[in-house]
């Protein structure tokens, strides 16, 4: 199985895979300022809205964004509390981190 096929057939089960991809974490980034429509997410962006939207799917099923509909739009929203788990998983490392990387 290829990397990318991993990273879309079971990111919608772990955390991990699911920020693993760029364009992913760019859309946490830009809704760190607040809830967007999927036009306003994928406007930066060099690839299609349909494919925008798979993403935001894959954020939407691990639990790290929420989508409110207000008549024919969607809003996205940021759900960082999912956030800590990756965070909990990096503090493991944050001891070697000071102490081979302070020599």
């Amino acid at each position: 199985m290829s990397t990318m096929s991993k990273t879309v057939q079971y990111a919608d089960a772990d955390i991990f895979t699911a920020i693993a991809h760029p364009v992913r974490r760019q859309i946490l980034d830009r809704l760190v300022g607040g809830e967007e429509s999927v036009t306003q997410i994928a406007a930066p962006f060099d690839i299609t809205r349909p494919a925008i939207s798979q993403h935001l799917r894959i954020l939407k099923d691990v639990g790290l964004v929420v989508e409110e509909r207000h008549g024919r739009e969607r809003l996205y929203r940021l759900q960082p509390q999912r956030l800590y788990e990756v965070r909990n998983w990096l503090e493991k490392y944050d001891h070697f981190w000071r102490s081979h990387l302070a020599d």
